[in-house]
């Protein structure tokens, strides 16, 4: 779902908005801001902490599959899971924002061969998930995120 040419290193990307800027403006625009990110398409994820109990907000890059989410966590092929990823195996129904529309979903790994294609598909949209998993030992997950009927 790439939109354009996406960066090929950090030093390619626009960080104007990161992180909590990232989940304000999104929020505060209905993904007028920021749903396109560095020539990519983003999400918000909000999983509830495995430890605090608390919401926690993050924006994923997202590619779709059928009426599904793929999301990465990649965290820029550092030696651990993204903390989303641990509080998402520990309670797998999350909370999504797709530009303006809210809406819970269920998460799950996706296992072979599912990951691989799907793994293609986010490539295609984010080259630089290649990168992050040469610079890790650990198996990057693919998250898949269902929609759950209201």
């Amino acid at each position: 779902m790439a939109l354009g040419n996406p960066p090929r290193s950090p030093a390619e990307m626009d960080f104007t908005i990161a992180g909590p800027s990232h989940v304000e403006a999104y929020r505060a625009t209905g993904g007028e801001t920021g749903y396109i990110w560095n020539n990519a398409t983003t999400l918000l994820l909000t999983t509830k902490g495995r430890k605090s109990g608390e919401d926690k907000t993050v924006p994923l890059i997202f590619v779709g599959d059928g009426p599904n989410y793929v999301i990465i966590a990649s965290l820029g092929g550092a030696p651990k899971h993204p903390v989303w990823y641990l509080n998402l195996e520990a309670e797998p129904l999350v909370t999504l924002q797709v530009k303006d529309k809210v809406f819970q979903a269920r998460a799950h790994t996706a296992p072979s061969p599912e990951r691989e294609r799907l793994w293609a598909k986010a490539v295609e949209a984010w080259p630089q998930y290649d990168d992050y998993q040469a610079k890790t030992d650990r198996e990057i997950p693919v998250v898949v995120l269902e929609p759950v009927a209201a």
